[in-house]
């Protein structure tokens, strides 16, 4: 067979993901905090681009808000209806020009981008920019006109590596282990365990194994007590060691932590060679160790979970869904900069960069609007799901999942899937994750409704709390759960429980032997 080049034409649909599409679709799925930093660096980059001050009287609406209740949103429904309102965050600042500034766009932009010459400030007004001379040694990239708080870097949080490297600087002065230990030290996590074989170090390093056994030796030895630990039981024995209270039955005892967390005292008794009282003594003197010790050091700001969407009741009994503004970027897009610097562009690379710069100026903000407005749509049908869980708590939530509240905004499941991620909902009973309300459905018995996966979690845990004499086995708790309508197996009942981190029948009736002693 004989090959032929031809041309042909051919007419097709195809989908075409251009790169803003793809940001569009990327900002969805970012946290308030990640998003907070990609505007961060637009607004360093575009020139167009401002940061809108929420004290500045702008006169913008509140942000966007629905109220439903019954079942029926209190809106035009769909939510797509009628032109977009004025929002804080999506404002576009239209003022004119304080007045006429550097016709020419070079000068223009070297003093938007200064090197080491005057730094760009916000303007008072906040509609256009100013040029201040920038002192001797400022960075000149602050916009907000305020000196750096000198307070602020008097005093810094030691990490666990910086405090047990100014350990080893003391404890030898032989620079082969000072490298063995330094590498040792960048191998112990936050906690306060080491993460790598001494065996592959050796080798990594170059060095015999008996030398790297003797620095970890000597690591081991620093302050706090348990450091450099490979596990559990590790770090216990060094910290018994320094108490010299590591003896042969405490030795056996930590050799075997499993029948500790299982609380089987008649073993552990067997093992120790000693007697209830003795047992009693080296439980509670190993309750007093840390099994962390390096939590102390290096540990990062604690980060509170900023509700993206608030819920409260409304007046007459439903619910008011709102965004929290806080967590949303405020920007302007400044025309009457563009404008006048457009003025003065006297050729085509000036032209296009200045045309890029407005039309991703313009995307952004309507990106934001439309993130903003998914994320209020998406939240507030899944308020609308679970209003029992808001009137009522845990145990009334119902199962859902993506593709019902995909089916009933009228979007992909895709982009709901996007959209409740990293991304929670403050309510009056905490902050919870968007995703926390999208639970898989436990079949009824006899034909009754289906359950929600976590409020059958939720029964589990108060049947187990609940429980005044008899400890409850699982199959016990399948019979509980299927007079109440909930048809479930052992199996799942199992898998529950431990996901609550709650042990077995069997050992809550050892835990509770114990304690009756």
């Amino acid at each position: 067979m004989g090959l032929l080049q031809r041309l042909e034409m051919r007419q097709g649909q195809a989908l075409v993901m251009t790169p803003q599409l793809l940001q569009a679709i990327k900002l969805l799925q970012l946290s308030h905090l990640d998003l907070a930093a990609y505007v961060d660096a637009e607004l360093e980059r575009n020139p167009l681009l401002e940061r809108a001050e929420a004290e500045e009287p702008r006169g913008e609406a509140p942000a966007p808000a629905e109220e439903f209740g019954g079942g029926e949103f209190g809106g035009d429904g769909d939510g797509d209806g009628g032109e977009p309102s004025a929002e804080p965050w999506l404002a576009q600042d239209l003022n004119p020009s304080r007045g006429e500034i550097e016709s020419d766009l070079g000068t223009r932009l070297d003093n938007v981008f200064p090197d080491e010459g005057p730094a760009v400030r916000e303007a008072p007004g906040g509609d256009s920019l100013s040029l201040t001379p920038a002192p001797w040694g400022s960075t000149g990239g602050s916009f907000d006109g305020e000196a750096p708080d000198f307070e602020a870097t008097l005093t810094t949080e030691s990490s666990l590596r910086d405090h047990l490297a100014g350990q080893l600087d003391l404890a030898t002065r032989d620079p082969v282990e000072r490298l063995v230990g330094g590498f040792l030290i960048d191998a112990i996590d936050e906690a306060g365990y080491l993460r790598e074989d001494p065996a592959m170090v050796a080798e990594r390093l170059g060095v015999g194994l008996d030398l790297v056994g003797r620095v970890l030796a000597l690591v081991q030895g620093f302050d706090p007590s348990g450091v450099g630990g490979r596990d559990l039981a590790e770090c216990l024995s060094i910290q018994l060691r320094e108490r010299d209270r590591f003896d042969p039955a405490m030795q056996a005892l930590v050799s075997r932590l499993d029948l500790v967390a299982k609380r089987d005292l008649a073993a552990l008794r067997r093992l120790c060679g000693v007697d209830d009282e003795d047992l009693a003594d080296m439980l509670a003197e190993l309750r007093q160790l840390d099994p962390k010790p390096g939590r102390a050091f290096g540990s990062g700001p604690v980060e509170v979970l900023v509700p993206d969407v608030f819920v409260r009741p409304a007046p007459d009994g439903s619910w008011l869904v709102e965004l929290n503004s806080e967590a949303l970027p405020r920007v302007l897009v400044n025309q009457s900069y563009y404008a006048t610097v457009a003025r003065g562009a006297k050729n085509d690379t000036d032209k296009a960069f200045l045309s890029e710069c407005l039309q991703t100026a313009n995307w952004l903000t309507r990106s934001l609007e439309q993130r903003a407005r998914t994320i209020l749509k998406v939240a507030s049908e899944i308020v609308r799901q679970q209003d029992g869980f808001f009137l009522n708590g845990v145990a009334h939530l119902r199962p859902l999942n993506l593709k019902t509240v995909a089916d009933a905004i009228g979007m992909h499941e895709s982009t709901v899937s996007r959209v409740t991620s990293n991304k929670s909902i403050g309510t009056s009973r905490g902050t919870f994750e968007m995703k926390y309300f999208f639970t898989a459905a436990i079949p009824g018995a006899a034909g009754a409704a289906a359950h929600s996966s976590e409020a059958v979690r939720h029964r589990i845990k108060q049947l187990i709390d609940g429980e005044a004499g008899d400890v409850l086995s699982d199959d016990a708790l399948v019979q509980r759960l299927r007079h109440e309508g909930v048809d479930i197996a052992r199996r799942t009942v199992a898998k529950y429980r431990e996901s609550l981190r709650i042990p077995s029948s069997i050992e809550r009736r050892r835990e509770r032997a114990a304690l009756a002693r």
